[in-house]
């Protein structure tokens, strides 16, 4: 069975933010509801800046689904991690639950939604928007076990290096490509 996700290249990101751009614009999220964010990563000795985007993950173990007290989150057979919005009664149980900060609270309509990997549109064949429309071709998307069999999984060093959190409390399903 697919478990779908996503690579996330370092390497070649510089920061457009197209991303999270398309994302806003295609889910008409509300103000200050970002479900995919481009972080700066930081390091001295040497001094670099590198760009990680980051939406939901699809977790293996998707935290968000184990604390909802309304049974808000499903996960579907190819992975992606779905929100039921109008169950959810805006606790915030899966906002904190989550270590990479993917649900997001709506503080007008009072409820949280998070990305959906366009679900819609992977359903069709095609690729969520992000992917889609990333102009370095930073993001891919695709089964994860062929994403981790042609780019590896650098993501141990990747925490390591940025101090993000551990991939060991959910299993997300991302790859990231670390910069040279």
């Amino acid at each position: 069975m697919t478990q779908y996700g996503f690579v996330i290249n370092l390497q070649d990101c510089y920061g457009c933010k197209t991303c999270a751009v398309v994302c806003k614009s295609e889910n008409q999220t509300a103000k200050g509801v970002q479900w995919r964010r481009v972080r700066e990563l930081r390091t001295e000795n040497p001094n670099t800046i590198n760009f990680l985007s980051m939406s939901c993950n699809h977790c293996d173990e998707p935290q968000c689904l184990k604390v909802c007290p309304v049974s808000a989150y499903t996960k579907r057979d190819d992975g992606i991690v779905i929100q039921d919005h109008e169950r959810c009664l805006g606790c915030r149980s899966c906002v904190m639950a989550c270590p990479y900060s993917a649900p997001q609270y709506d503080p007008v309509e009072k409820k949280v939604s998070k990305c959906d990997m366009c679900v819609d549109l992977v359903d069709q064949g095609l690729k969520p928007k992000c992917v889609e429309l990333c102009p370095g071709n930073v993001l891919k998307f695709g089964d994860i076990e062929e994403i981790r069999a042609e780019y590896g999984n650098d993501i141990d060093v990747i925490e390591r290096q940025y101090n993000l959190p551990s991939h060991k409390i959910s299993k997300p399903n991302v790859v990231i490509i670390a910069a040279n």
